[in-house]
């Protein structure tokens, strides 16, 4: 049907080009006269110039629906693969993850963030192979568009320089194996939970809940809190008036007991390590010992310690200091000049 709306209209056409031309030959006051088959011939000419436009609007039309096809097609496989794509990284992470451990291992989250990178890639390169392919498909040269984005980039390059050094430090990041996802981290200032790296970018996640972009080229220092295994530190302060080595001793029970909990023995990788008295404050006796713990489990471990501990020095009287001054006024009952002092300001202020 379209076929034929496209034949009949062309038709028209040519048929009201004839008549129009005709009559400005028969009426024309402007050109000599002319044979009458010489203007048949003109006309004749006129015609086949109209039939050879209208063939390769045909063409063209025959063209257009053909590269329109080839690009559906292109963008439908591309959706396919970046399906597939997606798929296999879900699929990949749900079998490397183990749902009845209490912390995945290291080599786990190293894989799960090669994974996840190698996710970002592919799929970012599945764009711009679909772009390259439906641009040559137009017939769209990318040849000058890749050598004007060169002087695009050469124009840029004070920013492009960045660029390339986020990129290369996020290789080496990774290469280097310095910190995965589910590590928690301090990158320069900011600290928190890793959550996606790619090549250009960390993204943590602080305690507020606040997401953090952190550019690899702008990282100078890494601390890992969670690299292998991680480490409760205590300092407990008690009164000078309390016993040391009994106070280390109740500690050190407390450590046994927490040590055979049925829930807490299992984040804890060695016994408790009593390092001793540590210092002496103003105001109290400062001892500090130290548990290993599994990765990430150090801070849950220090709560649950410090509330057994308050529990138990409440329990044996032991006294934990806080900060307080005390005045003593003389050194003795017979402090006469102390009383004398008061005396004279008691009545001096009589008297005035």
């Amino acid at each position: 049907m379209k076929s034929r709306l496209i034949h009949f209209s062309l038709t028209f056409t040519i048929s009201v080009f004839i008549f129009f031309s005709s009559t400005s030959f028969l009426f024309s006051q402007e050109n000599p006269p002319q044979t009458a088959k010489e203007k048949i011939a003109s006309v004749k000419a006129t015609a086949d110039k109209i039939s050879a436009k209208a063939s390769n609007f045909q063409w063209s039309t025959e063209s257009f629906l053909t590269t329109s096809g080839t690009v559906l097609l292109i963008l439908l496989i591309a959706l396919i693969a970046y399906l597939l794509i997606g798929f296999a990284y879900r699929r990949f992470n749900k079998v490397i993850t183990k749902e009845d451990v209490i912390r995945e291992s290291d080599r786990t989250l190293r894989m799960r963030t090669l994974s996840q990178l190698g996710y970002w890639l592919g799929t970012v390169g599945l764009i711009v192979g679909t772009l390259y392919m439906i641009l040559k498909e137009c017939g769209i040269d990318v040849a000058p568009i890749l050598a004007g984005m060169g002087i695009l980039g050469l124009a840029f390059g004070f920013g492009g320089q960045y660029l390339i050094r986020d990129i290369i430090t996020g290789i080496f990041i990774l290469f280097e194996d310095q910190y995965h996802i589910n590590h928690v981290v301090k990158l320069n200032d900011v600290a928190g939970l890793v959550e996606k790296i790619t090549l250009r970018v960390t993204v943590l996640r602080d305690l507020q809940g606040r997401v953090i972009f952190v550019p690899n080229g702008e990282i100078k220092t890494v601390i890992n809190y969670t690299k292998e295994w991680s480490r409760a530190l205590f300092s407990i302060g008690v009164a000078y008036k309390e016993n040391v080595d009994h106070v280390m001793e109740v500690i050190k029970e407390l450590g046994a007991e927490i040590r055979k909990d049925k829930y807490f023995g299992k984040l804890i990788l060695k016994d408790m390590e009593m390092l001793g008295v540590d210092s002496f404050d103003d105001s109290q006796v400062t001892i500090k010992f130290m548990m290993r713990t599994i990765p990430i489990k150090q801070w849950e471990i220090t709560r649950e310690f410090n509330r057994r501990l308050k529990n138990k020095f409440d329990e044996l009287g032991i006294e934990i200091p806080f900060p307080h001054r005390t005045l003593y006024w003389g050194t003795g009952e017979d402090n006469n000049s102390m009383k004398k002092y008061f005396e004279d300001q008691t009545h001096g202020g009589k008297q005035a």
